[in-house]
């Protein structure tokens, strides 16, 4: 298998999360975010922390940060370690948040046809013309 580089993995991290994929998700004070994440393709587990996206998914957050670890127990451990260090400093605002879930590119229905002189859904629509 071929190494990730650091933005690859961002990337899917950042995938992952706005998909919903994180196993738990805790809002931090000044907009940040800190994830617990296991990606299904490789295995591994992360913990992810950034910032909030004002691109809607063209550039990765420049303060996003991950740890990466062999398994879940582990990550499991070190987030709520992690947690716990940011509470007693006053840093945790929201725990279990999905505040800021997805981006541009992949929140929300398709929009087709978006300049289209028909406003009815061809789908919808009776497909043999009626007699009358």
């Amino acid at each position: 298998m071929q190494e990730r580089s650091e933005e690859q993995i961002i990337s899917r991290l950042l995938e992952l999360e706005n998909d919903e994929q994180a196993e738990r998700r805790v809002r931090l004070r000044g907009e940040r975010y800190l994830s617990l994440l296991h990606d299904p393709d490789n295995g591994r587990s992360y913990i992810f922390r950034h910032g909030t996206d004002a691109t809607e998914g063209a550039e990765i957050p420049e303060d996003a940060e991950f740890y990466e670890y062999p398994n879940a127990d582990v990550a499991q451990r070190a987030f709520e370690q992690m947690v716990k260090e940011s509470r007693g400093a006053g840093q945790v605002v929201e725990e279990d948040s999905t505040d800021d879930l997805g981006d541009f590119e992949s929140g929300g229905a398709e929009i087709r046809d978006l300049y289209a002189d028909v406003d009815e859904d061809e789908l919808t629509q009776d497909p043999w013309p009626r007699s009358g």
